[in-house]
């Protein structure tokens, strides 16, 4: 094989991914360092504070009652405004009710054809009619917008640490994000008509969201607060009205036309010279999804929405409120769903060359390997693996949860999970060269289960069924 065309495709494709695999591994070593000395901040007062949280509804009849009922409850002092997306079920009258009984409940309504048309319009009718409803006079600096999903559960403790001194305490903050949690990550029973494998299958999908939410993406939020790029999440964002007033100046809405409309949110406020906070001392919960087939459809339309958010890298490096380091962090993540695309071919090539030419010349290739080329594959497969078991470990120790074989159990299971953003970035990758910009809603656990019980027998534990469950159901 020497000096043939085939190894010098080989070298380049190793070589290429060796080199993405070593920005990678840096950047990780760099967001487990920020991440491990990260400091909890001191809670404020939330009285003193104006809140306003936006709920965004469509066909959300199975949570929203409960979801207004709890808001309520838990934050005493916050309206709630829940936009109904010309929903066809009862998530109208739902809201309804509860508003006539209490006038801090607020009930928006949107109707055909200028409904459905994303997140970031229910959010912007949403805007409008606060802006309607307040008093001229009202300080806006003193009032907080947050962004609720319909499934949302914030901590009790929410509105005290978002106005603690180093977060809406400070008035050079425009945002703040929360950390994000499954609330069914010990659900042990996810399908509960189910077999034992199916479940499994389905609460190992929950608690690698759980993974994912609660340790590599609060460590790449922590990082960010020193390259002052911290993004925004669709569940658990809080803004300042007149930080929101200022994006809006520049469009006429604060959200605009992405698929990841919240991460765009966040991008604008940087533009505008705002300041974005991430705090772990409180966290929101929302549903984690176990099955396979509605994971992988919401994380393509958050692909293609980060796809779609690459316009704004020549902005954010002519920015003079953007440093170096924070354009070269924004860059690195807006990256992230091409290099996956780069990746999914790289990473397997060498492999696939070496299978080929293995089957048509054993012996060649053992001597091959054995020149020292194996020990470049290992380095290879480490690489590749070493920062996923260092989260199964993190979020073990996050948890206070023992256990070496459960925190390697952990980290090999992430690992595979990451392998869908292979899909879902090339999932994302048709969508856009098809054009197709259509925003579509995650359906609920409880509207998706009712669908499966009632189009599916109870399932029995065998090979084929139990894959179809997960992947879906129907």
């Amino acid at each position: 094989m020497n000096g043939s065309p085939a190894q010098v495709v080989i070298a380049l494709a190793q070589a290429v991914a060796l080199l993405m695999s070593t920005v990678f591994i840096t950047y990780t070593v760099i967001i487990v360092f920020h991440f491990l000395r990260y400091r909890p901040g001191r809670p404020g007062d939330g009285a003193t504070l104006a809140w306003h949280l936006f709920v965004p509804a469509l066909n959300e009849e199975k949570v929203i009652g409960q979801t207004v009922d709890y808001l309520r409850a838990a934050f005493p002092v916050a309206n709630v405004w829940v936009i109904n997306d010309d929903s066809d079920d009862e998530t109208g009258p739902i809201v309804a009710t509860r508003a006539e009984a209490d006038p801090m409940v607020h009930l928006i309504s949107r109707c055909s054809p200028d409904a459905r048309t994303g997140k970031g319009d229910a959010l912007n009718a949403a805007y409008q009619a606060l802006n309607e409803w307040l008093p001229m006079s009202a300080d806006r600096t003193g009032i907080i917008v947050g962004v609720v999903d319909a499934d949302g559960r914030p901590a009790a403790n929410c509105l005290d640490v978002c106005a603690g001194d180093r977060l809406f305490g400070d008035p050079g903050v425009g945002s703040v994000q929360v950390l994000v949690r499954m609330i069914n990550r010990d659900d042990p029973r996810p399908f509960p008509r189910r077999g034992g494998f199916a479940n499994f299958l389905g609460q190992s999908l929950v608690r690698l969201q759980d993974v994912e939410f609660g340790v590599p993406i609060a460590a790449i939020q922590i990082a960010r607060q020193r390259t002052g790029t911290v993004g925004l999440g669709g569940n658990g964002q809080f803004s300042r009205l007149s930080a929101l007033d200022m994006v809006t100046d520049e469009a006429g809405r604060p959200w605009r036309g992405a698929l990841l409309e919240d991460y765009e949110l966040g991008v604008h406020m940087l533009l505008a010279g705002q300041r974005n906070e991430y705090t772990r001392e409180t966290h929101v919960d929302q549903e984690g999804l176990p099955d396979l087939r509605r994971l992988v459809r919401q994380r393509t339309r958050w692909g293609q929405g980060n796809m779609q958010c690459g316009i704004y890298l020549r902005r954010l490096w002519a920015s003079r409120h953007v440093s170096t380091i924070g354009a070269l962090e924004a860059t690195y993540y807006l990256l992230q769903p091409w290099l996956q695309l780069a990746g999914s071919i790289v990473y397997p090539f060498p492999l696939a060359v070496f299978l080929a030419n293995y089957l048509r010349n054993p012996s060649l290739m053992t001597a091959w390997l054995a020149q020292g080329w194996l020990m470049l594959f290992a380095l290879y497969f480490i690489l590749g693996l070493g920062p996923y078991l260092t989260w199964g470990a993190m979020y073990r120790r996050c948890e206070r949860q023992a256990g070496v074989f459960g925190a390697i159990g952990l980290g090999f299971g992430y690992s595979l999970y990451v392998l869908m953003f292979y899909v879902t970035s090339w999932r994302a990758f048709c969508r856009i060269v098809g054009r197709r910009r259509e925003w579509f809603k995650t359906r609920r656990n409880a509207e998706f289960l009712a669908d499966i019980e009632s189009q599916n027998p109870p399932a029995t534990v065998g090979g084929i069924q139990v894959i179809r469950e997960i992947m879906g159901g129907n």
